[in-house]
């Protein structure tokens, strides 16, 4: 390994063989991080490891946890903060939010014709079996008109860069993506404890997000209801997003309920208050669809509401997002994306996927099993990190055992090329090393159209030489500044 440089225009710091956010090569840093650069090399060890230890106990007192619900009692954890921010120039960011924008329009267009007139399986664009047999699709959706056409209100995509520095989107998730809590409080969080940074820079606010939400929520209300009641329904303080469930209901003003605290009564849905029953027009459900509705999915979910579907199909109420949005976000359905793109809107992704075996596919499946060695294998019906070999990091044992899995129930999988994510500078310990990112931008989509809070969650994978950066498997976060014009 190269020594470190350090040099007064920048922090001691080995950026290594990776696409590094900061760094151009050892000692030369990007053009629009030299200020912050600069900065950083002018504290001691000493001065960023009180700032570090002082944003510590912010969420501490702040109480801006997750948990890991490995067993029944959940964990619940401090959410792992690194106090250097990432940086993304103005025409970074506009490439993003244009890319993201495209591949929301498109996927929308996608479950409307998917829940409607099914051309794009039925001309054979897309593998008939692949769509129906996916965990996320609802049949109870066919022929239902959703308020404004919108199925997905809320989307975060993950973002990586490859050793070139070109953005890929590496997922979507359209269900009940979570973190946006995080970015808000991130930015809260660094202003407190390092208010000097934000002085030589022009950053992008990030903290309008709730109200952007309630406004796009309200947007979307069934069309005879002229001030909608908004709700948000958690499944409870045992989710692993819990804080963040809350975080958004007192931010929005709005009330934060459960399934209990919920009713129907001749096909409208009622929320139970001190001051007596009071009619609900929409919710911001945290809930998968499994269990929503005992009458309508799952026989044995407490968390969700005995006819809540039933409103939901009479157009009295509007989910957000909407029902059976799962089937587009279905690993196996991301290989199709640019196919998707191309169909609904007849242009070129702006964004590029990641080229995606589907071990369903014959071809696919002996090639994955030629090579796991060199992939990332993932469930396609897991998420947080879990369900998933790592070939390069794994040992022969673990490899076997995917192949053991692959070959029993090759539709269960996908398998993607081993990504050299980008790397970010991090306080470690004493001194700055690097850590690999990612990026999940959290786009609304409302009756005025779609809009991107600029920035994101940066995630990182704190661990070294980990890729995993979910917070469940170690990962943390960073605040992500995007840039004012210069």
């Amino acid at each position: 390994m190269k020594p470190a440089v350090a040099s007064p225009e920048a922090p001691r710091y080995e950026p290594g063989d990776f696409w590094d956010e900061m760094f151009e090569a050892p000692g030369r840093v990007r053009p629009h991080y030299r200020t912050l650069a600069r900065r950083l090399a002018s504290l001691s060890p000493d001065e960023v490891s009180r700032r570090q230890a002082a944003a510590e106990l912010s969420f501490v007192a702040r109480g801006i946890t997750f948990a890991v619900n490995q067993g029944p009692e959940g964990i619940e954890k401090i959410m792992p903060f690194d106090l250097v921010p990432r940086l993304i120039r103005p025409d970074e960011w506009q490439l993003i939010e244009r890319g993201l924008e495209q591949r929301i329009r498109a996927l929308n267009l996608f479950l409307h014709d998917l829940y409607h007139q099914q051309h794009i399986v039925n001309d054979g664009t897309i593998p008939a079996e692949l769509v129906f047999g996916a965990r996320g699709y609802r049949r109870e959706m066919c022929g239902l008109d959703v308020p404004g056409g919108v199925y997905t209100h809320v989307v975060g995509s993950d973002l990586v860069r490859n050793r070139e520095g070109t953005f890929f989107v590496l997922e979507d998730n359209l269900r009940t993506p979570s973190g946006v809590s995080y970015v808000v409080e991130n930015r809260r969080v660094l202003k407190r404890v390092w208010p000097a940074l934000f002085r030589d820079h022009e950053v992008r606010p990030v903290e309008a997000y709730p109200q952007d939400l309630l406004g796009v929520l309200r947007s979307v209300a069934p069309p005879d209801v002229e001030d909608p009641n908004v709700v948000v329904l958690t499944p409870g303080i045992y989710n692993s997003a819990y804080f963040e469930h809350a975080f958004l209901a007192k931010a929005m003003g709005v009330e934060l309920v459960q399934g209990c605290d919920l009713f129907v009564d001749d096909g409208r849905l009622f929320m139970r208050t001190t001051r007596g029953a009071e009619r609900v027009d929409v919710i911001y459900r945290r809930i998968d669809d499994d269990f929503l509705d005992p009458l309508a999915f799952r026989s044995d979910s407490i968390l969700g509401v005995a006819g809540l579907f039933a409103v939901y199909r009479m157009g009295h109420v509007t989910l957000a997002n909407a029902v059976g949005t799962g089937v587009a976000d279905h690993k196996a359905v991301y290989a199709y994306v640019p196919r998707i793109i191309s169909y609904y809107l007849a242009e070129e992704p702006i964004l590029a996927t990641v080229k995606t075996y589907v071990a369903a596919e014959p071809d696919d499946l002996a090639y994955i099993l030629d090579h796991i060695d060199e992939l990332v294998v993932k469930a396609v019906d897991e998420s947080g990190g879990y369900g998933m070999l790592v070939g390069p990091h794994s040992t022969r044992q673990e490899q076997e055992e995917f192949r053991t899995q692959l070959r029993a129930n090759p539709r269960g999988y996908i398998a993607q090329p081993t990504l050299a994510l980008s790397r970010h500078p991090c306080w470690v310990g004493d001194h700055f090393e690097g850590r690999h990112v990612d990026l999940r931008p959290f786009v609304l989509f409302g009756r005025d159209g779609v809009r991107a809070t600029p920035g994101g969650l940066t995630r990182v994978a704190l661990r070294r030489g980990s890729l995993v950066v979910n917070s469940s498997q170690g990962g943390g976060g960073k605040d992500t500044w995007v840039l004012g014009e210069c």
